[in-house]
């Protein structure tokens, strides 16, 4: 892999820097440090006459960063087409910042899912510092995705593919590049962090890590945390198996004794998954749980409540 950015050398550069990397030839992962809440990952895809962009960022700065830094990777291609893999903010709210002529692709229930999202209208003290998006507007795909679709760069080949249920939300997509070996996974990965997945399902969601697997990728880009290769990919995966386990213990423990999904999370044992970033996203996630096991719509003003109180003050970001 290559890092595409050259950094003057007699300036001191950060490492907690967003840069764009080239992880093959003209494919792009443009990595966001320190991928916690609202800092995510995002890509692109090059071909002779146009850019494909995978998702776009929260805020107006950071996603004009993502895509000036396309820009001068590419030498001016116009970007053609975008695909969101999911509806969450950190992956969307940018959109308007892309081109007019950018055709824009999107799940059908991710579509939805943006088109009623409040939170792009003002975000609500649930974070410190409140985010701030900056002049964006709400943008949604131009085309609705099903369960798969295929796209052409110039001469690559781009599989857009939904995991065939709900996951880390209802209208999860990733992009394949079978023949660079290349998986954008969106959110589906989180790599060193907490997942989140109280928008989707948890089972949902270790049932992805297995169909992600099985395309037997060389790289992985994923949504948050640093671009996988070689041993880390299957090592990285695991990780996830075996926290979707964890989170499904603790609820069907607390589940059969009484408990609350806070009471659930405040006797958990987080053992390998203490030192990730948001840990309170396990609240969130036994939410997911309990509203499954009882059929009920998920409450999200008492599961963010809930985060809060067992975190002791708002969840913090670096948007």
């Amino acid at each position: 892999m290559t890092d595409t950015s050259t950094p003057d050398p007699t300036v001191a550069v950060s490492p907690d820097e967003p840069r764009l990397h080239e992880v093959r030839p003209g494919v792009y992962a443009w990595v966001q440090p320190d991928g916690s809440w609202w800092v995510n990952n995002a890509g692109a895809v090059t071909g002779d006459d146009g850019v494909l962009v995978i998702d776009t960022c929260a805020t107006a700065a950071r996603t004009r960063r993502f895509l000036d830094a396309v820009d001068a990777a590419t030498g001016g291609v116009p970007v053609r087409m975008a695909v969101n893999t999911h509806q969450h903010g950190d992956h969307t709210y940018g959109n308007s910042l892309l081109p007019a002529a950018t055709v824009i692709l999107g799940h059908t229930q991710m579509r939805e899912g943006l088109r009623v999202d409040p939170i792009i209208d003002g975000c609500p003290p649930l974070w410190d510092p409140v985010p701030d998006w900056g002049p964006v507007t709400r943008r949604l795909p131009d085309v609705a995705v099903g369960d798969s679709l295929t796209l052409y760069v110039g001469d690559r080949r781009v599989e857009v593919l939904h995991p065939g249920g709900p996951a880390h939300t209802t209208g999860d997509l990733i992009a394949w590049l079978p023949q660079e070996r290349v998986l954008f996974s969106g959110d589906l990965v989180f790599a060193g962090l907490t997942p989140l997945v109280f928008m989707g399902s948890v089972g949902g969601a270790l049932a992805a890590v297995d169909w992600l697997q099985s395309f037997e990728p060389e790289v992985v880009v994923p949504g948050h945390g640093p671009v996988l290769a070689g041993a880390d990919i299957p090592r990285v995966l695991d990780e996830q198996r075996r926290y979707y386990r964890f989170v499904l213990d603790s609820a069907h423990g607390g589940l059969s004794r009484g408990l609350t999904p806070l009471q659930a999370a405040q006797e958990a044992d987080f053992c390998e998954f203490a030192d990730w970033a948001d840990a309170e996203r396990l609240v969130l996630n036994l939410h997911r749980v309990y509203a499954d096991h009882t059929g009920q719509d998920l409450d999200l003003i008492a599961s963010f409540g809930d985060a809060i109180t067992w975190l002791g003050h708002p969840m913090h970001t670096h948007v």
